[in-house]
C-alpha cells in the first residue's frame, strides 16, 4: 500500500469526511483490520481564507505548495488537495513535487462520463463557480458545465457561515435544492457537489437529478491509486 498524502483543514469537517472515506475504502477492499497509510497537514483556514477575500492567491499557493513539498519529503507517495476552491492554485503544487498529484475535479469527470452525462450542474465557492479554473478542468475533460444564473452570495455564505462550521440547516437545504432545480430546468443532467462540504447538506435522495459528491469521487480515487 502506498502511502497517501493529504493537505486538508480548508475545511476540517469535509477533511474529517475524507479521512473517514479513505479507511472506510481501504477496509471495504483489503478487508479485516486494513486502514490506509495516510499523513495530513491539516491547515488553520482562516488566515488562508482571508488570502481568498484577498484574493492572495500567489501566497496561498506557496504555502500548500510547501505542505506538499514537506508531505512528500516525509513519504508520501501521492498528494490529495481536500478542498475544491483551492485547486486555483493546483499548478503551485503541482510544480513543487515530484509525485503524483490528483486533481479534484479529475475523477468527477471521469465518471460522469462513465455515467453517460455531458450537460452538468456545478455548485461551490464563489470562487469556483466564477473564476474559470474548474469549469476549463470539466471542459477538458468532455463535460459542458454550468453554474447558477441566480444571486451566488447566498450559496457561498452557506458553505463558509454554516458548512464549514458543521452547521446543517433545512433551509439551507432547500435554498440548495431550489439552484439544483434550476440548473436542471437549463439542462443540467446531474450537478457536481463541487465544494468537499455540500455533500454534508445534499445528496440523490434530496435532489432533482443525481448528484457527485468531489469529495468521495477524491478520496476514492486516491485509494485505487494507493492500492494499484
Amino acid at each position: 500500500m502506498k502511502t497517501i498524502g493529504l493537505i486538508g483543514g480548508m475545511s476540517w469537517e469535509s477533511s474529517a469526511l475524507y479521512y473517514r472515506i479513505i479507511n472506510q475504502e481501504v477496509g471495504r477492499k483489503l478487508g479485516g483490520l486494513h486502514s490506509a497509510d495516510i499523513l495530513m497537514r491539516s491547515f488553520d483556514f482562516a488566515p488562508i481564507e482571508e488570502m481568498q477575500s484577498q484574493g492572495n492567491w500567489d501566497e496561498a499557493g506557496a504555502l500548500l505548495a510547501e505542505a506538499a513539498r514537506q508531505l512528500e519529503e516525509a513519504g508520501a507517495d501521492m498528494i490529495g488537495l481536500c478542498t475544491n476552491t483551492m485547486h486555483l492554485v493546483a499548478s503551485q503544487i503541482e510544480t513543487a513535487i515530484s509525485v503524483p498529484f490528483i486533481h479534484i475535479a479529475r475523477p468527477t469527470a471521469a465518471r460522469l462520463r462513465e455515467d453517460g452525462f455531458a450537460c452538468v450542474g456545478l455548485l461551490g465557492t464563489q470562487f469556483t463557480m466564477e473564476m474559470g479554473f474548474y469549469a476549463d478542468i470539466l471542459r477538458a475533460e468532455g463535460l459542458d458545465p454550468i453554474v447558477p444564473d441566480i444571486d451566488i452570495t447566498n450559496l457561498n455564505a452557506i458553505i463558509y457561515e454554516e458548512l464549514c462550521r458543521g452547521i446543517i440547516r433545512d433551509q439551507s437545504r432547500q435554498t440548495y435544492i431550489a439552484a439544483i432545480e434550476r440548473l436542471a430546468q437549463r439542462g443540467a443532467e446531474a450537478v457536481i457537489l463541487g465544494c468537499t462540504e455540500i455533500g454534508m447538506l445534499i445528496d440523490d435522495a434530496m435532489s432533482p437529478i443525481p448528484t457527485y459528491d468531489t469529495t468521495e469521487l477524491h478520496a476514492k480515487a486516491l485509494v485505487d491509486l494507493a492500492l494499484a
